[in-house]
């Protein structure tokens, strides 16, 4: 299993960001996959979900409306699209498979927010 992010980088308050994570390894269309993220002194947490087909998504409280998650099975690739973001979405970004019971976690791509 391979997951591989992309994407990130410096954006102002208020600004958009679109990540992507590059799947190989499994069958990519038969997983749900999230993403996660971690900011600097503080533990990972949950980002935002989709199902295998990609007909459901769900994200965490503070995401909501401005998040947006989607997958392209044709790809390999899940998408995070990133609005109106604020300082304190500063942090590194995972994609992540569970697959077997086993987490599977990508390097990770780094969103600073700043102006």
């Amino acid at each position: 299993v391979q997951l591989v992010e992309s994407g990130g980088g410096l954006v102002q308050p208020g600004g958009s960001l679109r990540l992507s994570c590059a799947a190989s390894g499994f069958t990519f269309s038969s997983y749900a996959m999230s993403w996660f993220r971690q900011a600097p002194g503080k533990e990972r947490e949950f980002v935002a979900g989709i199902t295998s087909t990609g007909g459901s998504t769900n994200f965490a409280d503070s995401m909501k409306g401005r998040f947006t998650i989607s997958r392209d099975n044709a790809k390999n690739t899940v998408y995070l699209q990133m609005n109106s973001l604020k300082p304190e979405d500063t942090a590194v970004y995972y994609c992540n498979v569970v697959r077997w019971g086993m987490d599977y976690w990508g390097k990770g791509t780094l969103v600073t927010v700043a102006s």
